[in-house]
């Protein structure tokens, strides 16, 4: 995963590049309808958009003040070389940051495994999001 970084920041800041990455991952690739994808909320969160070495956006996501982590996506073509772990890192430092002692989110039942390597837990039943199965997972955070 060499030269990946990773920028925290406002949606001012961060907005049009991780537009660009959830079109791609979650209107065009999955379906997902764009009044659902699209969220009039996203300037009040923090967001997290990793670049590779030519400094393009390969993968994002977001943190709600409430600790709620979401719309975590990677670029087809990133997949694999642990750019979500990088980014659901710096999304946790920044929740740290904030002094929120826990943080959840709502995983595609499909993505569960990397969430638990990475520390969550799953907790209530399965439930439909946007036409897939999610389960909400949550991680108690240490200082």
């Amino acid at each position: 995963m060499a030269n990946i970084h990773v920028k925290t920041g406002s949606w001012d800041r961060l907005g049009q590049d991780a537009t660009y990455i959830r079109h791609a991952v979650f209107i065009v690739e999955q379906g997902v309808a764009p009044s659902l994808e699209q969220d009039p909320h996203d300037y009040q969160y923090r967001h997290a958009v990793a670049y590779n070495a030519g400094h393009q956006p390969v993968g994002t996501g977001r943190l709600q003040p409430t600790g709620v982590i979401g719309r975590m996506a990677v670029l087809p073509a990133y997949r694999e070389q642990g750019i979500g772990g990088v980014l659901l890192m710096a999304l946790l430092q920044e929740a740290r940051r904030h002094g929120l002692p826990m943080v959840e989110l709502a995983a595609q039942v499909q993505a569960q495994s990397f969430y638990e390597k990475q520390g969550f837990v799953a907790h209530g039943p399965v439930f439909l999001e946007a036409g897939m199965p999610h389960i909400k997972m949550r991680r108690v955070l240490t200082k």
